[in-house]
């Protein structure tokens, strides 16, 4: 009873709601709230310290500044907005500043990537296959997931394409402009209550053991200073019997990709990933070619029981 006043009471006040109402479309930032409300960070910071303290929003670090969000449990929150009215005035006037605000940021990311000449769409850029690696991804993974991670989730496509299928479903990327990109798509889409990303390291998730039943890896294996260090750390964070997808290139003799785009690796074959994954508990099962300018493989692998784990090493 006692969280549950400390929730109510949290919530009783006019710009705390305005606050829970944009936090739960899409994450977003102090200067981002201040904007919108137009009121001080310090007024505003008090609001969302109380609201986070109650467990309605939660704050997620990025760099130095923090983003606010709805967490996954706060079921009274979603209560009790779904009984504020769609046509308020303050709140249809707040939904259209954060779309705007949204919408500059994404552009502003996109132009960094254009001005500083970074293939920040490197299927594009590379000529593949697209659409067809996509479907072979979905095709891959489970039909219903409760939690689903996208390590190096570039500008959130992933996330759109599985959301439909996951109750939950994150993207971590170390570049704040690619953030910036994913917020903005997610969030145009109307999928940001679902599908959310956050700034992070491959090699230090900042996730508990056994986190998620699916996780994947695209397009990101072959820019790994240490593909085996990212993949053990991926299937830390994946539940036994969880899903590990890997869709990257097959092994290639383009040597200048190497310098050109700034990959580590010329590709991938299949003893190299069945060894780092064996090793990191998860067992290698048949994998897809997509063929293009340069093949692309689909691995998907399943995470072992602790016990089964235990006994191949």
């Amino acid at each position: 009873m006692d969280d549950l006043l400390t929730q109510l009471r949290a919530a009783a006040e006019p710009t705390r709601l305005r606050l829970l109402a944009l936090c739960a479309r899409q994450p977003l930032c102090v200067t981002d709230l201040c904007a919108v409300l137009g009121q001080s960070q310090p007024r505003l910071s008090r609001h969302l310290k109380l609201l986070t303290d109650a467990g309605l929003l939660e704050r997620v670090p990025e760099g130095s500044n923090a983003y606010f969000q709805m967490p996954a449990g706060a079921e009274l929150a979603r209560m009790i907005l779904a009984r504020l009215p769609e046509d308020d005035v303050r709140l249809s006037a707040d939904r259209r500043v954060a779309a705007r605000l949204a919408a500059e940021r994404a552009r502003s990311a996109s132009d960094a990537f254009r001005r500083d000449g970074m293939d920040w769409d490197e299927m594009r850029a590379l000529g593949l296959p697209a659409a067809a690696i996509e479907q072979a991804l979905l095709d891959s993974l489970p039909a219903r997931m409760e939690a689903l991670l996208d390590i190096g989730t570039g500008t959130g496509r992933l996330l759109e394409l599985v959301a439909p299928r996951a109750e939950r479903a994150l993207g971590v990327d170390m570049s704040r402009d690619m953030l910036a990109l994913a917020r903005a798509r997610l969030a145009e889409r109307g999928l940001a209550d679902r599908a959310t990303v956050r700034q992070a390291d491959m090699y230090r998730l900042p996730f508990a053991d056994a986190s998620f039943d699916a996780v994947a890896m695209q397009m990101v294996l072959h820019y790994a200073e240490d593909p085996a260090a990212a993949l053990a750390e991926a299937a830390r964070v994946l539940r036994p019997g969880g899903s590990l997808l890997i869709a990257d290139l097959a092994a290639h003799g383009e040597a200048a990709l190497l310098e050109k785009h700034a990959h580590r690796w010329p590709g991938f074959d299949d003893a190299q990933l069945a060894g780092w994954l064996g090793a990191a508990g998860c067992s290698l099962a048949q994998a897809t070619s997509i063929p293009g300018p340069l093949t692309v493989r689909v691995w998907p692998a399943q995470r072992q029981p602790a016990s089964v784990s235990a006994l191949a090493r």
